[in-house]
């Protein structure tokens, strides 16, 4: 009989089954442990909080997961996912003006801004002509040299400025430079941070090529999709299943871990070099989000009716609203106006029912002064740009960053980008080194804490594996329990 290596994989998340899945269509044997009753971490979905609704418990909107090299080599569509953009993806809503609004094409969105159309075309241009080089540039860990590096040139000058520097220099009307700068606040950190314009540039040219699409049926239909074709080569699937101790798993010729360096530490049997268990401990976990759901009566009543037809919305108002936002958070301060980013699923996909998703951006482990705080903030900020929202709401859930980190021990804190994706971290996760998934001899990081980092598209498990098979760790060396 032939021999067939094996894998064991610790965490269910799309991270650690997409490493399942490269390895499984390597031809691996593979087995994957998860602590949760359930497959696919923050990438869930539930009928149970509302009635007669589909609401994402984590991830929602997936412009990074549509265009992942990684998921379209697994072919998820013929396993049943299924993508659904809204007629637009994003809006910017602003008082007293027009929304800003990212159509699904360069010529669409330019033709809105006026003065500010040929800054805007000049700026992101390059990146709708090239946009899966400029993924596939993004997706991959810094160490490995560009396949495609002109474009990753066309790109480094523009994406290392501060996302509010750059608008501010670019762009003169309100709504560009809001569209920019809400974009670049998927880093999670403030606008004022260097390489935040490489968040606006990507996530704007994501949004006029390929949308910023919602799953149908739910992101949990993603995982679905994962578990089919993991299925079909045999992977092996034990929920309820806490890793404490790596000694307690098979012997492997590969142990691939999509955790956060926090639980990495505290795994018993997990023999590191020193320097990698420092690098680890220096991990600096970043700012929170505050999750709440609202169950509508009929759809949010924007201002500026466009907004309604999009599948993500900025609510923050101006750039310089955002900054002073996402300046007090950075402060460990809770904003009086916070950013709150909204997606609106069922104007792609109504088979979900009159949900609005949304997050605001908070401190670190954020705690509520009083029971309902956050919520009202969000609701307040929502009113701004829709008045009668409030008179729209059946049902409210909240989630608090305690509550996301207890439901997932990945969310730090409610930190949902596995740690700041500030300095180095932007580029280095989780530390300097020429295989960035490797933590010792035949043991791998795939969480969102390594390269290239959070999103849901597969990356960091897809390279983790990638490292496996290379056999340039010689991973070919088996872990097994000390004797």
């Amino acid at each position: 009989m032939d021999y067939q290596p094996r894998a064991v994989i610790v965490g269910a998340g799309p991270n650690g089954l997409t490493a399942a899945a490269r390895l499984a269509m390597a031809g691996w044997s593979v087995d994957i442990y998860e602590r949760a009753g359930w497959a696919g971490g923050a990438a869930a979905s539930s009928a149970e909080i509302f009635p007669g609704t589909i609401v994402d418990l984590g991830a929602a909107g997936h412009p990074f997961g549509i265009a992942s090299p990684a998921f379209r080599s697994l072919d998820l569509e013929s396993h049943g996912l299924r993508w659904r953009n809204a007629p637009y993806p994003m809006a910017h809503p602003l008082e007293g003006a027009p929304a800003g609004i990212l159509h699904n094409s360069l010529a669409n969105t330019v033709a809105e801004l006026g003065v500010d159309a040929r800054a805007w075309t000049r700026l992101h241009g390059h990146i709708v002509r090239h946009i899966d080089e400029h993924v596939e540039n993004a997706l991959t860990p810094l160490v490995r040299w560009p396949d495609r590096s002109v474009r990753l040139a066309q790109f480094g000058a523009a994406g290392i400025l501060p996302a509010s520097q750059l608008a501010r220099a670019a762009f003169r009307t309100p709504q560009a430079r809001a569209l920019f700068s809400g974009s670049a606040v998927h880093a999670i950190t403030s606008p004022t941070k260097p390489f935040t314009s490489a968040f606006g540039l990507l996530f704007g040219g994501l949004g006029m090529t390929r949308g910023w699409p919602v799953v149908e049926g739910g992101t949990g239909a993603l995982i679905d999709a994962l578990l089919s074709l993991l299925r079909s080569h045999h992977a092996r699937l034990h929920t309820g299943c806490e890793v404490r101790d790596l000694r307690e798993l098979p012997e492997a010729e590969a142990t691939i871990v999509n955790l956060t360096p926090r639980q990495l530490l505290s795994l018993g049997g997990l023999e590191l070099p020193s320097h990698v268990r420092r690098s680890l401990a220096r991990w600096r976990y970043g700012s929170a989000v505050f999750k709440v759901d609202f169950h509508l009566s009929e759809p949010v009543p924007w201002t500026d009716p466009r907004v309604g037809q999009a599948g993500t919305v900025h609510v923050g108002g101006t750039v310089e609203e955002i900054c002073r936002a996402e300046g007090d958070v950075g402060k460990q301060r809770m904003p009086e106006r916070p950013l709150v980013l909204a997606c609106q699923q069922y104007v792609a996909d109504p088979s979900r029912g009159l949900t609005l998703w949304t997050y605001a951006h908070v401190p670190h482990g954020y705690v509520e002064r009083y029971p309902g705080e956050v919520t009202e903030l969000i609701s307040a900020q929502i009113e701004r740009f829709a008045p009668g929202f409030r008179d729209t709401i059946l049902a409210t859930h909240a989630t608090s960053p305690a509550e996301l980190e207890r439901w997932n021990p990945n969310l730090v804190g409610g930190d949902i980008a596995g740690g700041a994706m500030t300095g180095l971290q932007t580029l280095l996760r989780p530390r300097l080194s020429p295989h960035l998934h490797r933590l010792a001899p035949g043991v791998f990081m795939a969480s969102s804490s390594a390269a290239p980092g959070a999103g849901v598209h597969g990356m960091p498990g897809w390279w983790a594996a990638e490292e496996a098979l290379s056999g340039k760790d010689g991973a070919a060396r088996k872990r097994g329990p000390h004797r």
